[in-house]
């Protein structure tokens, strides 16, 4: 049936092309980056620092400055610094976008690491903090700094090292007018000596990152810091000269002097600096009344930044209180509370998926919750002999991970038998949440009066394996003990904060160890005993799911730009006479083919990415995706699974037009973006958190068939963060075979693997394509794709040059391989040679020839004449002399020399 609409007036066309113009400014204001707007000065500092007098140090720094900076025109200034073993470099991006928003930024690298003199003294008043204060001064002395008298307008942010630094600038100048401290301590010596225990591993991860050939042993560390790690790592104890140190460089002694507005920023994810940490230092500012606005994130030292939502609000955070403290902008900001909570992985694998909350004010650490009760008896547990064995609760030491990928089914978090007593709940009912610092109370015995332990709260789930919420742990050294059980007095035990879930049907096990790699542990062997006392109390706060402002704000552009979208689009529809519709309809010849590309084309703006392509999957065929860089595939790859759009032709899968949400996509699995995993949870734990976030049926998924074909085994019930290259791969393999679709779509699977894992990942992608399935992967691999597939596809410059089954492809590579005396003289013959088609150098004395029309004694009397010697003439026959016939000498890959 033929719908007539109404014909539109000259006037009412002419608006719609008005408000076209005006949605494509709009989008293009909202969509196009911001040029960068400043200009950039490297200059070395030399400043006085140290007691007294002082002595010299030399500070390299960049000043970054906005074009429009000037004495007419003053800007406030931000003073941005590195974390520990960093140096300037290490905070360029965040000093750009300051710098993009119109602020003035000196990062500097701390003295005692990079190119700037002088040594670590770990934060001291006198030295690194001195340092900022002449920094200070120096900005002060500069006309483009915007100023209150002689008082320059400077904030100090930083990370880490130099979020402490910035804690400390505070407290001893009273010129900075606020601070961003983020994922920093609050008192070193509950740092590496938590609950009495000195934290070895960390402790060594620090003393590990300066080097100088001077000094091996001490590196660029001052004389004292070396001395007090040196007899703390010997002994195991600190000494009240050593904790005075310490605290010397700990914001917990100088808070009540700190008046600057200050914005908290603590990870969750950190077994470094814990939120316990950032909790000390926003509740001793607050009690003299400075602002103080904390939030916490999905990230810390063992986490990273988490994913970009994580780094969007915490941005935005940021960007508002300095944009109020330094530039005046908007309203006071709240000191309301915010936290985030990693609720899963987004349905197409490619990162983390959280949700933030926010309460009015910061609550603390220890909130009314639930109270678990807890089952199990007293229990004897051995403390091995030098701590040796013992579990590791976490990895500060980035690559350990992978040295480990080969540990037992138990990964590397599994308690070492008669080492620990355990205590577990009921499953709990329904989901329950934690956000805050858990207690629990133990009874302990001991036949020398002493222990040293380390308390963990456990998720159990109802499938999969038990582990410990972001790796965090509670070492404690009891005094005082009795020999008999009967005669302990409780104990209680806080564990460290944590914002986890218990979903329903899980257990809550409190586990009580001997020992832990990351710590230090009694040389002698006992045995201790060990009871339970009462439940364990599971803080919770109520929380007001927040959406990320940025987020916000684009929903509102979204919007805005939709219902102006949507009346063009009614005006231009009617234009036409006739409503377009998606073509939904289904080839009836193609619904057993599970991929054709027809006539694909991807332009953007002048470039064409792809110019034409066509190719067809199979059933029971793996194809290869070939071509050198530039050629299009991973274009391509993106457009098949819908990451962008095409500019011209279609795509059928199984016969159905490839549309965004269509149902035949269920019959899709693919890897063409990197899977984010959660490195605290299991493989299994991983993929059963990202098939529930696609909404099907859990018994679609088909777990152990795909866990089978990856060749996962027993790994599968590891935690992530034990996986080598080799197994991350293999399990987002897996991933992209859950519910076995019958397409895989792969773009480089086998990347990072060594010869022995790319072996096994062509058994596994043969596997798959067995049983009528079929398999799409692009590869630069040549000798990979002719061993593991059974057909290819070449592309170069956009388009498909040849497509079939390997062995025809190979056989149609009229290439030969020379031996010859003088490579480039050979070279220069060949390729004024006529027939001949390309020339690529195989190393050493070897040229392969793809010789085309030319007949091969031609070609060798050629080279005679000359004067090149030849030493051998052999046909290849292999599939990359037939892509190097097909696409020449485009790529470096096909024997380009150095």
């Amino acid at each position: 049936m033929r719908v007539r609409l109404p014909s539109l007036s000259r006037r009412q066309i002419i608006s719609g092309a008005v408000a076209l113009v005006l949605v494509a400014g709009l989008v293009g204001w909202a969509a196009a980056p911001k040029p960068k707007s400043f200009r950039t000065t490297d200059q070395m500092i030399t400043v006085k620092t140290g007691p007294g007098d002082g002595s010299e140090v030399t500070l390299d720094t960049t000043l970054y400055l906005p074009k429009s900076a000037g004495a007419d025109d003053p800007v406030p200034a931000i003073l941005l610094a590195h974390g520990f073993g960093g140096t300037k470099q290490s905070v360029r991006s965040d000093a750009e976008r300051f710098a993009d928003q119109g602020y003035a930024v000196l990062a500097w690298t701390a003295q005692g690491f990079g190119r700037s003199t002088g040594e670590i003294h770990l934060d001291h008043p006198d030295w690194e903090v001195k340092d900022a204060e002449r920094l200070i001064d120096w900005l002060a002395a500069r006309p483009e700094i915007r100023k209150d008298g002689n008082d320059p307008k400077v904030a100090a942010v930083g990370g880490s090292y130099g979020g402490a630094l910035s804690l400390l600038l505070a407290a001893q100048d009273a010129r900075v007018d606020a601070i961003v401290p983020m994922i920093t301590w609050n008192d070193l010596v509950n740092v590496f000596l938590p609950g009495g225990v000195f934290k070895r591993q960390w402790a060594g991860e620090f003393f590990g990152s300066s080097e100088n050939p001077a000094d091996p042993q001490c590196g660029r560390f001052a004389a004292d810091i070396c001395k007090a790690y040196l007899d703390i790592a010997t002994t195991g104890r600190s000494t009240p000269a050593t904790e005075a140190l310490l605290r010397r460089s700990s914001p917990s002694q100088v808070l009540d002097r700190i008046k600057a507005p200050t914005l908290l920023i603590q990870g969750q994810v950190d077994t470094l600096f814990p939120l316990s940490e950032g909790d000390a230092n926003a509740r001793g500012i607050a009690a003299n009344g400075t602002p103080v606005r904390v939030a916490w994130y999905t990230g810390g030292h063992d986490g990273g930044s988490g994913p970009q939502s994580e780094v969007d609000r915490l941005r935005q955070l940021s960007d508002q209180w300095l944009g109020h403290y330094l530039k005046g902008n908007g309203a006071t900001p709240p000191t309301s509370f915010t936290y985030s909570r990693v609720s899963g992985l987004n349905a197409q694998g490619r990162g983390l998926v959280t949700a933030a909350s926010s309460v009015d004010a910061y609550p603390g650490l220890r909130n009314a919750g639930a109270a678990v009760e807890l089952q199990g008896p007293d229990q004897r547990i051995a403390n091995p002999p030098d701590g040796n064995p013992a579990p590791i609760s976490s990895l500060p030491i980035a690559g350990l991970a992978g040295l480990l990928g080969t540990a037992g089914a138990g990964g590397i978090t599994r308690e070492i038998p008669g080492q620990h007593a355990d205590f577990v709940s009921a499953p709990v009912g329904a989901a329950l949440d934690v956000t805050g610092a858990p207690k629990v109370r133990l009874r302990v015995a001991s036949p020398t009066g002493d222990a040293t332990l380390f308390v963990k709260l456990y998720d159990v789930p109802a499938k999969g394996e038990p582990s410990v919420p972001d790796g965090l742990i509670a070492p404690i050294r009891l005094t005082g003990l009795p020999k008999s059980i009967g005669d302990a007095v409780p104990v209680t035990v806080t564990l460290p904060a944590v914002v986890h879930r218990f979903e329903a049907g899980s257990r809550v096990r409190v586990t009580v160890a001997t020992a832990d790699s990351g710590y230090w542990s009694p040389a002698e062997p006992v045995v201790y005993t060990v009871a339970l006392d009462g439940p364990v109390d599971l803080p919770a706060i109520a929380g007001i799911p927040l959406a990320n402002p940025d987020v916000v704000w684009r929903y509102v552009l979204a919007g805005l730009i939709a219902a102006i979208a949507l009346g063009l689009a009614v005006v231009l529809i009617l234009a036409r006479r006739r409503a377009r519709r998606i073509d939904r309809s289904v080839d009836a010849e193609l619904v057993d083919t599970p991929l054709v590309v027809r006539g694909l084309r991807k332009e953007y703006k002048d470039f064409v990415a792809v110019s034409r392509v066509d190719f067809t999957v199979r059933r029971g065929q793996v194809v290869g995706l070939l071509g050198p860089n530039g050629a299009g595939k991973t274009t391509s790859l993106r457009v098949l699974m819908g990451l962008t759009r095409p500019t011209a032709g279609e795509i059928l899968v199984f016969g159905h037009r490839l549309l965004p949400g269509a149902p035949v996509l269920s019959r899709v699995g693919a890897l063409v973006e990197g899977p984010g995993f959660l490195p605290h949870l299991t493989g299994a734990q991983n993929l059963e958190l990202y098939w529930k976030a696609t909404g099907r049926p859990a018994e679609d998924a088909r777990f152990d068939e795909a866990y089978e074909i990856a060749g996962l085994g027993t790994a599968v019930n590891r935690r992530v963060s034990t996986y080598s290259h080799g197994m991350r791969q293999r399990l987002a393999i897996a991933q992209a075979m859950l519910g076995l679709p019958e397409l895989l779509v792969l773009d480089e699977p086998t990347d990072g693997l060594d010869p022995p894992q790319i072996a096994e990942m062509r058994k596994v992608l043969r596997r798959y394509a067995t049983g009528g399935r079929a398999v799409l992967v692009s590869s630069h691999l040549l000798a990979e794709v002719e061993q593991t597939c059974t057909d290819v596809v070449v592309m170069h410059r956009g388009e498909v040059v040849a497509a079939g089954p390997v062995d025809e492809i190979v056989g149609e590579s009229p290439s030969v391989q020379l031996d010859v005396s003088d490579v480039d003289t050979a070279e220069k013959v060949l390729q004024e040679l006529t027939g001949v088609r390309s020339v690529a150098w195989s190393g050493g004395r070897g040229l392969v020839v793809d010789i085309d029309g030319a007949p091969r004694a031609e070609v060798v009397a050629a080279l005679v004449r000359a004067g090149v010697g030849i030493d051998r003439v052999a046909p290849r026959r292999r599939l990359e002399d037939a892509f190097l016939s097909l696409v020449g000498g485009d790529t470096k890959a096909s024997g380009e020399r150095p």
